[in-house]
């Protein structure tokens, strides 16, 4: 995984809401790949477990941070999954 942290665009962003994306980005690592879109779908829901939501602007800006070095399939299925989340939530 490219060094997220370093993106120039988190910079603006809460720090707890960054904390939350490092210890997601650990568990993250340790995930086998099959099961990084799944992983990568329940931050939302953790975040809000802990009271802390992410924007649209933010979800949009971590998901194409974090899935440049997801496969194209799993990619793919990330935006899909998107589209959807946000036509019904």
């Amino acid at each position: 995984m490219t060094d997220w942290k370093k993106d120039p665009r988190l910079k603006a962003m809460d720090p707890r809401k960054l904390e939350i994306l490092e210890d997601f980005s650990r568990r993250l690592r340790r995930t086998p790949g099959p099961n990084t879109l799944s992983a990568l779908l329940s931050l939302q829901a953790e975040a809000a477990a802990q009271g802390i939501q992410f924007t649209d602007q933010e979800t949009s800006l971590l998901v194409s941070i974090l899935a440049a070095d997801m496969a194209p399939a799993d990619q793919k299925k990330l935006s899909v999954l998107r589209m959807f989340s946000r036509k019904f939530f």
